[in-house]
């Protein structure tokens, strides 16, 4: 099984900001400081706003921080909150056209895996996967451009 791109920047921008309590972080810096899209970070930013797990501060002087302590964020709830659809095969799927439906054992094997698979996840909070303090990067600012006159 594989996630979408989304969780993971999900996931990165839930680190980042959790590791920045004091402050508002910006979509900008956590962009910058991991390679990926500000564009994408947006989106990500408003899925999990809408899901509860971060508080958004719209305008001059905005941000993005966390809308509850890390150990109330259960990663198996934001891969829920973000992932579109976890149809591993395609009898899982409301357009399943599979031949097998109704004798293969397969989609019961498979369905126990993805089980496994987020009662696991539903095991760890944000809390548990967050880097060290030792090992937490040193934040990136970045500059702001000027607005013309």
């Amino acid at each position: 099984m594989r996630l979408t791109q989304l969780t993971d920047y999900a996931m990165r921008l839930l680190i980042h900001v959790a590791q920045h309590p004091e402050r508002l972080c910006t979509t900008a810096e956590v962009a910058a400081r991991y390679g990926i899209s500000e564009t994408h970070l947006v989106k990500v930013t408003h899925q999990l706003g809408r899901a509860g797990w971060l508080a958004t501060t719209r305008g001059k002087g905005g941000g993005i921080r966390l809308a509850r302590p890390p150990q109330e964020i259960g990663i198996g709830a934001v891969v829920r909150s973000i992932e579109p659809d976890f149809s591993v095969v395609e009898c899982f799927s409301t357009g399943n056209s599979c031949q097998l439906t109704g004798t293969c054992k397969l989609t019961g094997v498979m369905d126990g895996a993805l089980h496994s698979f987020m009662t696991f996840l539903d095991s760890h909070s944000l809390a548990d996967i967050l880097p060290d303090a030792a090992d937490a990067p040193r934040p990136i600012r970045v500059q702001r451009r000027a607005k013309a006159a």
